[in-house]
């Protein structure tokens, strides 16, 4: 197996890229969903890039698939996230459209790599 410098690959940069905005947009949300959403949310942006880099440190790649595809269901899950908060009116339908096309990209560029690992 090949040996990643997590901090070169583009998906972590990106997903490092999503705990700004993360933040940033959650600071926003009602002081109620401290412990609800706005946490949920940072939590699984974190989680992003915390597998990714966790996986490169694997011997194998079968073992750094599996952080690569816990990765890519914490980006499931920060869609979701996404859609409740544009349900319950945290965000607009234009950040909504934006967020929701940056973090389909991500998943795409995850897939994309792991499929490149596991022919």
């Amino acid at each position: 197996m090949k040996r990643y410098n997590f901090k070169k690959l583009q998906i972590w940069t990106e997903s490092m890229n999503f705990i700004n905005e993360t933040y940033k947009l959650t600071s926003t949300f009602p002081d109620y969903e401290k412990f609800g959403l706005r946490s949920q949310l940072n939590r699984c942006s974190v989680s992003i890039a915390s597998n990714i880099s966790e996986g490169t440190s694997k011997r194998t790649n079968k073992h750094f698939i599996k952080f690569l595809e816990d990765s890519l269901g914490s980006a499931f899950e920060r869609e979701i996230q996404l859609i409740v908060s544009l349900r319950q009116e945290y965000i607009s339908e234009g950040l909504f459209d934006s967020l929701e096309n940056q973090v389909n990209i991500l998943q795409k560029k995850i897939s994309n790599f792991i499929d490149r690992l596991d022919p």
